[in-house]
């Protein structure tokens, strides 16, 4: 027990560490604004189709097993707004965020351990060229700035699919149903469940890089460098989701 609190708060550490490293690399030059860009194009848009299935899911399911309740309760007219909020403030962005996790964290994770192992690494080194800047740095900003747009997208679709669902056993309109949306979802449940989505790529992105970054020699270093970017970067996320939902409370 000892030495796993031990291993633990020296893993917390070092992740600080790294961490502290990149808020320091990130404002020298030369920005690669290129790779940035690459990471962006490699992690936003190769993820939407799996982000348009599962948020198109979440909302058909989500509609369909609420609506029964509604019913027994004669609230059915609610349901477009509880899916809509459901979705905003808590399904979309936790789920979005471990989708990306599974792909995103494992990919890097994968991608800069094989690097660290045929020591690539360490030939960027030779090389003259900065690897935590040029790997790690645009990988990070990609993650973080791209999060958010998927979990908006998801909202989208996942709105989508709760019209779809709804009328699959009723009748509504599109513009009735988006009306309802609009009615009863505020600024403030956008902006809180926003907000939180940066510190979600933030930290798939920083998990990633840092177990394939510290990844140890030998090819199997790699897929263990993978699983442990997903478990880490999953259990963050639910930690990060837990402070937000409690700081959100104390000013709502």
């Amino acid at each position: 027990m000892t030495a796993y609190l031990k291993n633990t708060f020296e893993e917390a550490g070092n992740i600080s560490l790294f961490i502290y490293r990149f808020f320091k690399e990130l404002f020298k030059p030369v920005f690669q604004l290129r790779e940035f860009l690459r990471q962006c194009f490699a992690i936003g848009y190769k993820t939407l189709p799996l982000i348009t299935i599962t948020g198109f899911i979440m909302g058909l399911v989500l509609t369909i097993q609420s609506r029964p309740t509604l019913l027994k309760f004669g609230a059915e007219s609610w349901l477009p707004s509880m899916v809509s909020l459901s979705l905003i403030r808590e399904i979309a962005p936790v789920i979005t965020a471990l989708i990306c996790a599974g792909k995103i964290a494992s990919g890097i994770g994968a991608e800069l351990g094989s690097m660290k192992v045929t020591e690539q690494i360490d030939a960027m080194e030779v090389a003259a060229i900065n690897p935590y800047k040029y790997l790690v740095v645009t990988r990070i900003l990609a993650t973080t700035c791209m999060l958010p747009i998927l979990v908006i997208y998801a909202d989208f679709i996942g709105i989508f699919g709760g019209y779809v669902g709804y009328n699959i056993h009723g009748s509504i309109s599109m513009f009735r149903y988006f009306a309802e949306m609009i009615d009863h979802v505020e600024f403030l449940d956008i902006f809180p469940a926003t907000i939180k989505t940066f510190f979600f790529g933030f930290f798939i992105g920083v998990i990633g890089c840092y177990k394939g970054f510290n990844a140890s020699n030998g090819t199997a270093s790699v897929g263990v460098a993978a699983n442990e970017a997903v478990v880490l970067a999953s259990l963050s996320i639910f930690i990060i989701d837990m402070l937000a939902v409690q700081i959100t409370d104390l000013f709502l």
